[in-house]
């Protein structure tokens, strides 16, 4: 699965989240805007860490030097 098939399911994933979050925890109007906002950061914050680490090891930033002999 390349980065744009798990960018998708980490959306399915905020999405089917979301809709849970409004389901389950339906109290007021500002307690859901609570709610969806903490779900949808939450999902935002997992994607960018697995989107960071997935690019630092396509690109690493210190190429290992390898020795001639030993």
């Amino acid at each position: 699965m390349g980065f744009l098939g798990t960018t998708l399911v980490f959306a399915v994933i905020g999405i089917i989240a979301s809709l849970s979050s409004r389901i389950c925890c339906n109290r007021g109007p500002s307690t859901n805007f609570f709610h969806l906002t903490l779900v949808n950061t939450a999902t935002v914050c997992c994607w960018m860490m697995w989107a960071i680490v997935c690019l630092a090891q396509m690109k690493p930033l210190i190429v290992p030097i390898l020795s001639e002999g030993d």
